[in-house]
């Protein structure tokens, strides 16, 4: 099995780093991730600069390697596209902190392994949701187990967003749930202030709540200590309205 790997932490990132270590027994691995932190620009491509790839092993059994000054999606288009790798699978990660509910959409880690779906190959993003060096290093063997063992049936119209608890033991994971997408809400806050010359510019933070925290989201497994999985899909059709409309309308 060829493993095409991605991030949005950078290429030098604990988790990516950890993902090729732990794969390298089940399959060949590649690497493509940008050459510094690309997080939270969703499905974002370079089209008004050049994209410049800087060859770098990973780790020192890795040939096919690189960086890029691209995002999470330009790592994956320029490895398929620009140097014709050919993977059977493409995971994105270990990303440093959740990526559940509407995270989705804002995420590069999500994005660069829907990417590769859109591309025409299985993809698996995977996020832990803590930051402990130790943990990433769990997570990825548990990735690995999952796997071996045909956990998740790969296919090229799915990606599968893997939230992984922090704190957890490889040699005994806790039960796979797969799941829904939640609604997660940001309470976002602007704090405003002035550069040297006086100019005001503002600066995002904020908390984030969950609208939707029912039985069988994402959100939900995770504060359960359990692994989440949810198939995701490009396709955003909202199925039940479009069935709810007519074919078609004349204006009067």
């Amino acid at each position: 099995m060829k493993i095409l790997l991605s991030n949005d932490d950078g290429f030098h990132a604990t988790g990516l780093r950890s993902l090729a270590e732990a794969l390298q027994s089940i399959g060949d691995v590649m690497v493509a991730a940008p050459s510094h932190e690309r997080s939270a620009v969703g499905h974002g491509i370079t089209v008004h600069d050049p994209l410049r790839i800087t060859y770098q092993p990973l780790i020192p059994s890795l040939q096919d390697s690189f960086m890029t000054n691209g995002t999470p999606a330009d790592c994956v288009k320029l490895a398929v596209q620009a140097l014709g790798w050919r993977p059977d699978l493409v995971i994105s990660g270990i990303n440093s902190g959740a990526n559940l509910g509407t995270d989705v959409l804002y995420s590069g880690t999500v994005s660069a392994a829907m990417e590769g779906l859109i591309l025409g190959f299985p993809a698996i993003a995977v996020s832990l949701c803590g930051t402990s060096p130790s943990g990433f290093e769990d997570a990825a063997a548990v990735v690995s187990r999952m796997l071996q063992n045909d956990l998740l049936p790969l296919r090229k119209d799915t990606l599968y967003n893997v939230n992984i608890p922090d704190g957890i033991s490889c040699s005994n994971p806790p039960e796979l749930r797969f799941t829904r997408q939640g609604m997660r809400i940001y309470n976002n806050m602007f704090e405003e202030r002035r550069d040297p010359k006086g100019i005001p510019y503002y600066w995002l933070g904020g908390t984030s709540s969950a609208a939707d925290n029912g039985p069988g989201i994402d959100m939900a497994a995770i504060a359960d200590g359990c692994i989440s999985v949810t198939p995701l899909r490009p396709d955003l059709t909202n199925c039940s309205v479009l069935q709810e409309l007519p074919r078609s309308v004349a204006f009067d």
